[in-house]
């Protein structure tokens, strides 16, 4: 594609919603009384159904189940995966889920075609302050790598190569085009985009089918163990501080149970804070909730940050219009939810 700016709808993202939740699973925090059931005038417990799309990071929202703290504010959690994050963005703007789980980017593609969307808490990201180059990717899951025995040894080295994807114009294709750009490689015109299943690109990169390829953690691994040289861990150099996966609600559900967001958002707050002193205890929890192979000294500690603050939106918002993903940059106001 040569055009840069989100063709996203709305609608197009609630049939993606009704298609990923119809086999997703479900997981209870205590004794709701079903989806959607509301706290009487005297007290009771309220169930919030929550998205997810099956990270280790969810850990700190399921060790907080476990610990009690959303049974603390009257809340019963059911927890649903689904497919990718437009769809349960388009669940959450639906009211098929009360609150979802999406990074920043795919919520600001949701935004600029008018989806009322709102943000009421950090489900992960990356540390408070800028991370030394030598040690980011220490935290960060993704990587751009380059082809064994391709020769390529830095960004700049991709000019006019081809770059595998897992989707066109989605989030590792956006921050990937960051280091490109600062590299000084247009990255509309500077490369070739193929899509590739992160398998498939693994494997492309050890036949040379390919010259680069955007992966995520376990295939990063895969990558590193056939050789492939890491270039770059461009989702922390995208974002470089602060929460990047977000807990969404829609607008009408925040009118409508605006006590009940109000109370998941103390509980999360509590759950990260929990699971950054409990970081094995959280990740474990992860690793059992997707039925992982994985061992805890195989992942890399999660950040889970306190809170959501505006410069977290403000600065992939500006990016990604400089880089030709949205047309000019959003008017955020409003769209951070407090307590």
């Amino acid at each position: 594609m040569n055009t840069r700016t989100r063709t996203l709808r709305a609608a197009a993202l609630v049939a993606a919603a009704a298609l990923a939740l119809a086999g997703c699973s479900a997981a209870s925090s205590g004794s709701g009384e079903g989806s959607g059931a509301g706290a009487g005038a005297g007290g009771g417990t309220q169930t919030l159904r929550v998205a997810t799309i099956g990270l280790t990071s969810d850990g700190s929202l399921l060790t907080g189940i476990a610990q009690g703290f959303f049974a603390e504010e009257g809340l019963d959690i059911e927890t649903s995966i689904v497919a990718n994050p437009p769809a349960g963005l388009a669940a959450a703007q639906g009211g098929q889920v009360d609150i979802a789980y999406s990074p920043s980017i795919p919520l600001l593609n949701a935004l600029s075609q008018g989806v009322e969307l709102r943000v009421v808490g950090a489900a992960d990201g990356y540390p408070a302050e800028p991370v030394a180059d030598a040690e980011s990717a220490a935290f960060d899951d993704t990587g751009l790598f380059a082809a064994v025995g391709s020769g390529i040894e830095r960004v700049a080295d991709l000019a006019g190569k081809t770059i595998a994807v897992p989707a066109r114009n989605a989030q590792l294709e956006v921050v990937i085009a960051g280091e490109l750009e600062d590299a000084g490689i247009d990255p509309a015109t500077g490369v070739n985009w193929v899509v590739l299943d992160f398998t498939s690109a693994v494997s492309a990169l050890e036949s040379g089918k390919v010259d680069a390829a955007g992966l995520v953690s376990p295939f990063t691994s895969e990558a590193e163990t056939a050789g492939a040289r890491q270039l770059a861990a461009p989702s922390i150099g995208f974002f470089e501080t602060g929460a990047t996966g977000l807990w969404v609600t829609g607008a009408q559900t925040l009118e409508r149970k605006a006590d009940a967001v109000a109370a998941f958002q103390r509980a999360i707050v509590k759950s990260n804070a929990y699971a950054t002193a409990h970081p094995d205890e959280a990740i474990q929890a992860g690793l059992d909730a997707t039925d992982s192979p994985l061992a805890i000294a195989d992942v890399k500690v999660p950040v889970w940050p306190g809170a959501v603050l505006p410069e977290d939106l403000a600065r992939p918002n500006e990016k990604m219009a400089a880089l030709g993903f949205l047309p000019a940059p959003l008017d955020l106001d409003g769209v951070i939810v407090s307590e």
